[in-house]
């Protein structure tokens, strides 16, 4: 915008300074994230977002004041920590409370929440765009407001959040079973006696028994609860974990300069064109959150893959042949801004890893390293199915007596399950392999 330029000159007619006006929130982001995960295990799940959205204000209103670009920065910068923090407490506090069988469709909500974020965002930043005019009589209120208006609907998350019970996962970590019990309850809308509140609450034990007492036959050293050697315990499940990104964020803040470096010219018409991106991206994730524990993860997470690598191969190759020439190549500026909208970030992005890849990362960890292992957001090309299986259930998804979970870590699993009274019709054992017969099996 016009009046925002004026005024950030010195940071948005360089392209290096510039770079840093958009990478700064990223950074921050980053920041956020790898900090959130002992934040989130320590506070609460519950809590660590009350203190995300806090943080998220923090930068929404210096950025708002903005005199100079110094502010935009710091404050791009404070809400990149308050975003990054959401990004991975939101949907591990959905994994966590939500039953199996809809918890896909559940973290999808929030990928939907963030599409239509985007959506209405684009559309409010095209409608200020005309506050006092596109030219020189342009008001500050025109990208003033957009930026003040992100304080709603965080202020909505973080006073919402305080009505909603404690992650009972969580709640177990730190030995309030009896509360855990009841928040299952209450989310199940079954008595506790249940047969299947009971079975999920007992699994939830079983977990967390195993990974303290594997904890301390791997680590008998730093058991001593101190936070030297918590910490230390930490750093070594941050060292196992990787991340990867699909470059769908540079598309969303380049987007307005690569509809114009795709030959749409004039800044109304660029925003014009990023508005519709928004609309198919939200439009997109809506199948995701129906069906997406129905499809199962993988064949979403692959599809959307080959289409948004297909859309990124034409579009470089057709910006390689016509990047000076798009005025007599109409035709082919319109193809490759049809291929940004179809990467769709909608087709390819808004119904496949927007979605998947939170609810994926949301599921695989074990409880005493789920934060962390959240906040690092791991994810590979080739990936386990994990529909409708229970959080307590994804070691046996991803390891058996000769790969992942060691002989000894299953027979420390099924001693505890038989303490818990999980295993009822006894142990069969087949190829080598223990299997176990449980209750839930047959409900």
């Amino acid at each position: 915008m016009k009046t925002f330029d004026d005024r950030m000159a010195s940071a948005v007619n360089h392209s290096g300074t510039k770079g840093w006006l958009v990478a700064i929130l990223e950074l921050g982001a980053w920041a956020g994230v790898l900090m959130t995960g002992y934040l989130a295990d320590k506070l609460s799940r519950k809590y660590t977002i009350v203190l995300a959205v806090i943080v998220f204000c923090i930068g929404v209103v210096v950025q708002t004041s903005a005199k100079e670009p110094s502010s935009i920065y710091g404050g791009r910068f404070v809400t990149g920590l308050g975003v990054g923090s959401l990004s991975m407490a939101v949907p591990l506090y959905n994994a966590e409370i939500a039953p199996p069988e809809v918890r896909g469709s559940l973290v999808a909500l929030q990928q939907l929440a963030i599409t239509f974020g985007i959506m209405v965002s684009f559309w409010i930043d095209y409608g200020t765009n005309y506050i006092g005019g596109t030219g020189a009589g342009q008001k500050e209120a025109a990208w003033r407001l957009p930026l003040a208006l992100q304080l709603i609907p965080a202020v909505i998350l973080g006073v919402g959040i305080l009505f909603m019970p404690f992650s009972p996962r969580w709640l177990v970590n730190q030995g309030r079973d009896d509360e855990a019990l009841a928040v299952l309850s209450r989310a199940r809308a079954l008595p506790p006696d249940d047969e299947l509140v009971q079975i999920e609450f007992l699994e939830i034990r079983a977990q967390f028994i195993f990974e303290k007492e594997t904890s301390a036959a791997k680590f008998p050293d730093l058991q001593d609860g101190s936070f030297a050697s918590n910490f230390k315990l930490g750093f070594l499940d941050y060292l196992s974990l990787l991340t990867n990104r699909t470059g769908v964020n540079a598309i969303l803040y380049y987007a307005p300069t690569i509809f114009q470096d795709l030959g749409l010219t004039g800044n109304t018409t660029s925003l014009l064109a990023t508005g519709v991106v928004g609309i198919v991206m939200f439009l997109a994730t809506i199948p995701a959150v129906l069906w997406v524990d129905q499809l199962g993860r993988k064949p979403v997470l692959i599809s959307g893959a080959f289409l948004m690598g297909f859309c990124h191969i034409i579009v470089a190759i057709l910006t390689g042949l016509y990047h000076d020439s798009w005025p007599t190549h109409v035709a082919a500026g319109w193809a490759a801004c049809a291929l940004v909208w179809i990467f769709a970030i909608g087709k390819g992005f808004g119904y496949s890893w927007g979605p998947c890849a939170w609810i994926l990362v949301a599921e695989i960890w074990p409880l005493s390293v789920r934060g962390k292992g959240i906040s690092i957001a791991a994810s590979s090309n080739w990936v386990p199915e994990t529909k409708g299986l229970t959080l307590e259930e994804m070691d046996e998804v991803f390891g058996s007596s000769s790969e992942g979970l060691a002989l000894d870590d299953q027979q420390r699993q099924l001693a505890i399950y038989r303490r818990l009274g999980l295993i009822i019709d006894g142990v069969e054992e087949k190829d080598g392999d223990a299997k176990i017969s449980t209750s839930k099996e047959d409900a």
